[in-house]
This record gives structure tokens, C-alpha cells and sequence, in this order.
């Protein structure tokens, strides 16, 4: 295989970005959306945490398997297969159109996505050759990224004109399109051959530097996402910013962090950006911006602060994806990217928990500090250590 990816290259990986997109664009167009569910169907707060919990602990449950599954079968199958699950668990809703079973539906949307999201992961690396890796996962941040963006925007829009129906639908047809791409253009990849582990086998590869610096880079990043999407609007508010203003901040880091992937992913392949600078000064970057959003909690320090979030975090993730894809061995990576999506869901739930506890218990100022600590300590580690084992 040519070192350079070539625009077939680029085709194939086209629809593997669409899946990437999917299950971002199906996580939270749902996700921003159910605050009317709640006023509208008298449900609790502990209601609505659950509904929004089930979709990311399907993943973390399942990622490891579906993504072990797709490397003994080979990854087309699982993400082909995941992608007509996804579109079955969302178009079922349809007919009976009651927002009280969202909760099954996301159960199902979750499910599915830990097939699909893993898979996708292993055939990039597996369709890119190493010195493309970079950029290939950087396109694939950026799409992600997308999903993340436009989600809450066309979920309103979508409930607002047809219901949850004419949301579940959309979802459904836009996952069942992607399947579709996917097995025109994705070629399949056979399963390679692997030698019999016991569980202190498994433990010990995914103890190895190779898997976890990249991990909590990955899961530190996507920990400060989340609490820039949820906390950076709660420091504008408190300063008087109306929700459009707020709105347009959290728009702003997203886009930062879509534009800046791809960018990062092919300084890394071109040499120009090493795999430690990159993740630890990504982190570094990432917890400036915690800082800005604490220390001036006005709307330039806000604004500075979603740059900032979203640069790091660009730089971060496609980088700490390609150190990954290159310290894994090819008949592993399902199942590695599948552990890994685990670190990230993490760290999805566990940033904002940090930062609100320490909040209740202090200010958010101090959260967000404190989160801006637990990003520089990982940086540090990344940054101190040098290793070339594999996962």
C-alpha cells in the first residue's frame, strides 16, 4: 500500500466518517432535546438522568465486546451490522410515536452504536496506512465533531416540527443511508490471525503505556469537552450572558475543535508534530482554557476559554487515536479501540461529575480549576514517559 493516502483511499474512509457522525448527531440531537420531554410527560429529574445515561452505559458495556467481535470476524460485518440495528432501534419507535419509550429506544440507539463506533475505529487504521493515521483520525474527529455540533440544532428543529417520531425517523433513515454507503465503498478486511490469551494476558496489554497514555489523553479530552459544553454556559450565565450568547460559545469551541483535527492529524504524519508533544501539549492548552473560564468569568474569557478548549482538544484526540492505532497490534485493534471508546465515555461522564462536585462543594471557579489540575498531571505523565510497547 502506497504511504500516501489516495482519493480511493479517501472514499473508502468517507462512509467510516458518515458512521462516526451518526452516532455523535444520534447521541445528542436526542440528548438536547429531552428537557421538553421531561415538562411534557410530568418526569422526574431522576427520569431523565437515566434516559440520558442508558445511551453511554450501553457503550461502556459493550464497546469491549462488539469491538473483540469485530476483530474475529473482521470489522465490516460488526459495523455494517451495527449501522441496520441502530437504524431498526430508532425507526421502531416511529409507529407508536409515545416519549415514553425514548428510554428503549435510546437503549437500543446505544447498543448498536458500541458495535458500529469500535468497528469504524479499527477499519480506519486498518484502510490508512501509519504514516496517514494522523489525518485519517483527524477527519474522523472532524465528522464526530459535526455530529456533536448540529445535533441539538436539527433535534429541536426536528421535534419541533414532527415530534419525536419525525426525530427517530430521521435518525433511522440517516443511519440506514450510511449502512448502505458502507457496503458499497468500505472493502472488507478479513480478521488476522491471533494467538489464544488468558484474561492476565488481556490485563497486561492494556496495562502497557502503549494503551494508556493514549487512553487518558483521549479520556481527559473528552472529559473537558463535556464540561465546556455543559459548564461553560452555567460561568456565562452567572455573568449576565443570555443563551444565544452562550449558545453561540459552546458552537464556537465545537467548531474550533472540528477545524483544528484535521489539521493536527496531518502536522503528525508530515513529522512536524510528535505523538507526546501532541497529546500533552493539547492537554496543556485544553487546561488553559479551564483556567481562562475560571479566572475571568466574563464573555472574553469565556470566548478565550472555548478556543482554547477547542484547540487543545483538536490537537489532542487525533493524535492520541493515531499513537494508539500505531502501538496496537492490526489483529488487536477492534478490540483496543473498543477499551479505549470506554476511557472516553469515562471521562464523558467523569469531567462534569468532578467539576460539579467540586462546585457544590466550592465555587465553579474551583471546578473548573480543579479539572485544569487533573488535565496538566495527565499532560505531565505523557509527556515524562517514552515507550514503544504495543496494546
Amino acid at each position: 500500500m502506497s504511504e500516501q493516502v489516495t482519493e480511493q483511499g479517501r472514499a473508502r474512509l468517507l462512509p467510516l466518517y458518515a458512521a462516526g457522525f451518526v452516532t455523535a448527531f444520534g447521541a445528542h440531537s436526542v440528548a438536547a432535546s429531552l428537557g421538553g420531554f421531561t415538562g411534557e410527560q410530568h418526569a422526574s429529574l431522576l427520569t431523565l438522568g437515566l434516559i440520558l445515561a442508558v445511551y453511554d452505559g450501553a457503550e461502556v458495556l459493550l464497546k469491549p465486546v462488539f469491538g473483540s467481535l469485530a476483530d474475529r470476524i473482521g470489522p465490516r460485518p460488526v459495523l455494517l451490522g451495527g449501522l441496520i440495528a441502530f437504524a431498526l432501534a430508532s425507526i421502531a419507535f416511529v409507529p407508536s410515536g409515545d416519549p415514553a419509550l425514548v428510554f428503549l429506544a435510546r437503549l437500543g440507539q446505544g447498543a448498536a452504536a458500541a458495535a458500529f463506533s469500535p468497528a469504524a475505529g479499527a477499519l480506519v487504521a486498518r484502510l490508512t496506512p501509519r504514516t496517514g493515521h494522523g489525518r485519517a483520525f483527524g477527519g474522523y474527529g472532524a465528522w464526530k465533531g459535526l455530529g456533536y455540533t448540529l445535533g441539538p440544532v436539527i433535534g429541536g428543529v426536528l421535534i419541533t416540527l414532527g415530534g419525536y417520531s419525525l426525530l427517530f425517523a430521521t435518525l433511522g433513515g440517516l443511519a440506514l443511508l450510511v449502512a448502505v454507503w458502507a457496503a458499497i465503498a468500505v472493502p472488507t478486511v478479513e480478521p488476522l490471525p491471533r494467538k489464544r490469551q488468558t484474561i492476565v494476558d488481556l490485563a497486561r496489554q492494556l496495562g502497557t503505556g502503549g494503551f494508556l497514555r493514549p487512553t487518558a489523553t483521549l479520556a481527559g479530552a473528552t472529559a473537558a469537552l463535556a464540561v465546556g459544553v455543559g459548564f461553560l454556559p452555567v460561568a456565562g450565565a452567572r455573568d449576565g450572558l443570555g443563551p444565544v450568547v452562550t449558545g453561540a460559545l459552546v458552537s464556537l469551541l465545537a467548531a474550533t475543535a472540528a477545524l483544528v483535527q484535521p489539521i493536527a492529524g496531518r502536522l503528525r504524519d508530515a513529522g512536524r508534530l510528535g505523538d507526546r508533544l501532541g497529546m500533552a501539549g493539547g492537554l496543556t492548552v485544553t487546561a488553559a482554557g479551564m483556567v481562562s473560564a475560571a479566572a475571568i468569568p466574563t464573555l472574553v474569557g469565556i470566548a478565550l476559554a472555548a478556543v482554547l478548549v477547542g484547540l487543545g482538544t483538536g490537537v489532542a484526540t487525533p493524535i492520541g487515536f493515531a499513537h494508539l492505532a500505531a502501538h496496537t497490534a492490526p489483529e488487536r485493534l477492534g478490540r483496543t479501540m473498543g477499551a479505549a471508546e470506554v476511557g472516553r465515555e469515562l471521562g464523558d461522564a467523569g469531567g462534569p461529575l468532578l467539576v460539579g462536585g467540586l462546585a457544590v462543594a466550592t465555587t465553579l471557579a474551583f471546578g473548573l480549576a480543579g479539572l485544569a489540575v487533573v488535565l496538566v498531571l495527565i499532560a505531565a505523565t505523557v509527556a515524562a514517559t517514552r515507550s514503544t510497547d504495543s496494546a
